[in-house]
């Protein structure tokens, strides 16, 4: 990556003089790179997140950010209640499930 930037910004001193739209070029390009290798991939982890947090339901077994592992007993819109063992149940913001270790039948 740093092999092209410093091309880049050769060519462009080279074409000093040149049209704006030579200019311009080399940070096109460099947006693009930036936009394929870290803005899609982005974009497609956090479709996948949203579609998780959406799909939990009471049964399924989570584990936190945090690292608890709980049963979901109860899912509101904006919070999960996770049992945690026999008596203990703790109230969690769905955006803290790191993910779904296996779903309810």
């Amino acid at each position: 990556m740093q092999i092209l930037t410093q091309f880049l910004i050769n060519q462009t001193a080279q074409r000093a003089g040149g049209s704006l739209f030579g200019l311009m070029v080399p940070l096109l390009v460099i947006f693009a790179v930036f936009y394929i290798f870290i803005i899609i991939p982005q974009q497609r982890a956090d479709k996948k997140r949203r579609e998780m947090l959406a799909s939990v339901s009471k049964g399924d077994r989570v584990v936190t950010i945090g690292g608890i592992v709980g049963t979901v007993n109860k899912v509101d819109e904006k919070y999960v209640i996770l049992k945690v063992s026999q008596d203990t149940n703790i109230k969690f913001e769905k955006t803290a499930i790191k993910g779904i270790l296996e779903k309810s039948k």
